[in-house]
């Protein structure tokens, strides 16, 4: 039986520039980084989930995509049509200040929910992730 995900996939618009957002902005660490051919499997992770791969993968055809499912994404990608996830944070508002001010992009300030403070994030492609802090 299925006991856990593993690995979910993010597509990006530039491996380099994911890599570099998502290590030195959201503070993850790179998993693995190999080169297949003209295929690269980059994984990144946060830094207290070590059973949790983020697999940046660039929106090209070949792999799994052919040309117009490329495009197809990449379009929805670019207009951030795509919500991906939700991060966890013991602390939603101090994470907000620390990363607005590295530039990244919030939908706006936290905001107290049902199921606890939460502010929406966008990655450097314009995938979304929601950033939660649950209530204690």
């Amino acid at each position: 039986m299925i006991q856990r995900l593993s690995h979910a996939t993010v597509y990006v618009l530039d491996q380099d520039r994911a890599k570099d957002f998502y290590v030195g902005k959201l503070g993850f660490e790179v998993r693995t980084d190999q080169t297949m051919g003209s295929f690269r499997w980059l994984t990144v992770g946060p830094k207290g989930q070590p059973d949790l791969e983020l697999i940046l993968m660039k929106i090209s055809p070949g792999h799994m995509l052919d040309e117009a499912g490329a495009a197809q994404i990449r379009s929805l990608v670019e207009r951030g049509a795509f919500v991906c996830g939700a991060f966890e944070t013991a602390d939603v508002r101090k994470d907000y200040q620390e990363l607005s001010k590295k530039g990244v992009r919030f939908r706006g300030p936290p905001e107290e929910r049902p199921y606890g403070i939460e502010t929406v994030l966008q990655d450097d492609s314009g995938n979304w992730f929601s950033l939660t802090q649950r209530p204690r």
